[in-house]
């Protein structure tokens, strides 16, 4: 049996397979064109794309693309893979039309908050034209301020005010 325990992590690493050719069970070369997007220690990464979209097909999309395009893709083929997973009938686009609808209902409210925002403030504005801006509160004139205050008259169950006279209400 070999001793492996002379070897270092990193020199174990480097030979580990990844996670497509561990999944397809083959050798894993060093220029494994899968490597790089697909390491060891994310095997759900390759497997969920995989049986959505198959090696081959996965292969020969990403030796089509430039090398620096190709971690975006494949960060796109696990993504739609994983929608396809949970939806199969509409996969992203069905996310992306729940996000549409939520983002419409979102800016439905926005308008209708910012109308009654702007509502709010004109009718602020109505009312503060309605008090006089110069005027303190002890300064204001009360309606009957200069007249005869208000009594009532215990004995005869009527209220006064100056010379005019109410019966209560209540009597």
């Amino acid at each position: 049996m070999a001793d492996y325990s002379s070897c270092s992590t990193e020199n174990r690493n480097l030979f580990a397979p990844c996670a497509a050719c561990k999944f397809l069970r083959r050798r894993c070369l060093e220029d494994c064109l899968l490597k790089p997007y697909f390491p060891p220690n994310e095997p759900m990464k390759f497997i969920v794309a995989h049986k959505i979209f198959g090696a081959s097909n996965i292969i020969k999309l990403l030796q089509e693309l430039p090398a620096t395009q190709r971690a975006d893709a494949v960060n796109s083929l696990v993504y739609e893979a994983n929608a396809r997973m949970r939806d199969p009938i509409y996969g992203s686009a069905g996310v992306i039309s729940h996000l549409h609808d939520q983002m419409t209902k979102l800016q439905a409210q926005v308008a209708l908050a910012q109308a009654q925002i702007s509502n709010l403030q004109s009718q602020n504005a109505n009312l503060m034209t309605l008090i006089p801006k110069q005027q303190s509160l002890s300064d204001h004139h009360y309606p009957f301020q200069d007249s005869t205050p208000l009594s009532y008259d215990d004995n005869t169950d009527i209220w006064h005010l100056g010379e005019t006279t109410w019966e209560s209400f209540w009597s």
